[in-house]
C-alpha cells in the first residue's frame, strides 16, 4: 500500500515510518517540521518506497494514497502552548483537512489521540467510556479540545460517510528519538540527570503517569489500524502507574548521577493520575506493553547521552 503518514518526522512518527518501511510498505511523509526533524529519517532518503513532503495539514493535501495515519501535532506542553491557536487549528482543521482526503481516496484512516482526552480525571483506571474532566478554557485546553474535536470529527464521518475511521488514544510514551529540549518528563529527567542537575519536579512528585516504551505502542498502532471493525477509540498505553518521583530516582540511579531533586508548582490543570485501562487492545487487539520501563529507559538513556 502507499500509506500516508502526517506528523512522521516527529518522535512517534518516524518509528512508525520505520515499520511500515519494513513491512514492505511504501511511504509518504507529510510534515512541515515545526517539532519533526527530518534526521529521524535520513536513514529512508534513498529508499525508493520512502517519499517526504513539507506541508502543514493545516492546508488541503492532494494526494493520491491507500490509508493514512494522521499523527500530525505537538505533543508536548511546552510545544502546543507556544502557539495555542496553530496546535487547536492542527487537531480541528487538520483533521477536517485529512479525512476530506480519505473520503476521496476512499482510504482507512488512523487518527493519534491522546490520554489528554480525559482531562484531570475522576476515575482511575481511565476507560473509554469516560468522557473527561477538562477545562475548556485552560491553558492546555489547545491540545485537549483540539483532540477532542477531532475524535468527534473522525466519529461524524464515520458515521455519516461510512468512513473506515480509527481513534488511538496514546498515553505517555518514551524511547529513542525523544528530543532533548522537548519539555516531556522523562526526557527531562535523564538530560537534568546525565547533566548532574538539579531534577525539576512539579508539585510534591506523587501525582503519576503511566509509561509505555516507543515500540510497543507503535506494535498497538499497527494492530489497531489493520484490525478490522474497530471505529470507536482505543487506549493504547502501559497500565502501571508510577510517580513522578519513583521515575526521578529509577533514572538517577540507571545514569548513576550525582542529581538532587527540587520542587516547583504544579501547572494549572496538570492531571493528578494516568493509568489506562487497556481491556479492549487486549481483548480486540491481543495487544499489551512487553518492554519493562527499566529496559525502556535504559535505552532511552542511551539514546539522549549521545544528543547532549
Amino acid at each position: 500500500m502507499r500509506i500516508l503518514i502526517t506528523g512522521g518526522a516527529g518522535f512517534l512518527g518516524s518509528h512508525l515510518v520505520d515499520r511500515l518501511i519494513e513491512r514492505g510498505e511504501d511511504v509518504l511523509v507529510a510534515d512541515n517540521l515545526y517539532t519533526g526533524n527530518k534526521s529521524n529519517l535520513s536513514h529512508h532518503f534513498d529508499n525508493p518506497r520512502f517519499e517526504f513532503m513539507r506541508h502543514d495539514i493545516t492546508l488541503p493535501l492532494f494526494v493520491e494514497v491507500d490509508a493514512i495515519f494522521n499523527l500530525a501535532c505537538p505533543a508536548s506542553p511546552l510545544h502546543y502552548q507556544r502557539d495555542p491557536v496553530q496546535t487547536l487549528k492542527t487537531s480541528v482543521h487538520g483533521a477536517i483537512n485529512m479525512l476530506g482526503l480519505a473520503k476521496r481516496t476512499k482510504s482507512r484512516i488512523l487518527q493519534t489521540s491522546t490520554s489528554e482526552v480525559y482531562g484531570d480525571p475522576n476515575e482511575s483506571p481511565q476507560r473509554e467510556e469516560y468522557w473527561g474532566n477538562v477545562n475548556p478554557l485552560g491553558i492546555r485546553a489547545c491540545y485537549d479540545e483540539g483532540k477532542r474535536a477531532a475524535e468527534t470529527l473522525f466519529s461524524d464521518y464515520h458515521r455519516q460517510y461510512g468512513l473506515d475511521t480509527r481513534i488511538a488514544r496514546i498515553f505517555n510514551t518514551f524511547g529513542p528519538r525523544m528530543s532533548v529540549g522537548d519539555g516531556r518528563v522523562v526526557s527531562n529527567f535523564i538530560v537534568q540527570a546525565l547533566k548532574d542537575e538539579d531534577i525539576t519536579v512539579y508539585g510534591d512528585g506523587t501525582q503519576t503517569r503511566s509509561f509505555c516504551y516507543v515500540d510497543d505502542l507503535i506494535d498497538g498502532l499497527i494492530a489497531l489500524f489493520f484490525a478490522e471493525g474497530i471505529h470507536a477509540p482505543i487506549n493504547l498505553g502501559n497500565p502501571i502507574q508510577t510517580t513522578m518521583l519513583e521515575l526521578a530516582s529509577e533514572i538517577i540511579e540507571l545514569t548513576n548521577s550525582n542529581s538532587k531533586l527540587i520542587f516547583e508548582p504544579l501547572p494549572a490543570d496538570d492531571p493528578k493520575h494516568r493509568e489506562p485501562d487497556i481491556s479492549k487492545a487486549r481483548n480486540l487487539l491481543k495487544w499489551e506493553p512487553k518492554v519493562s520501563r527499566k529496559v525502556g529507559l535504559s535505552k532511552t538513556i542511551q539514546y539522549l547521552e549521545k544528543q547532549i
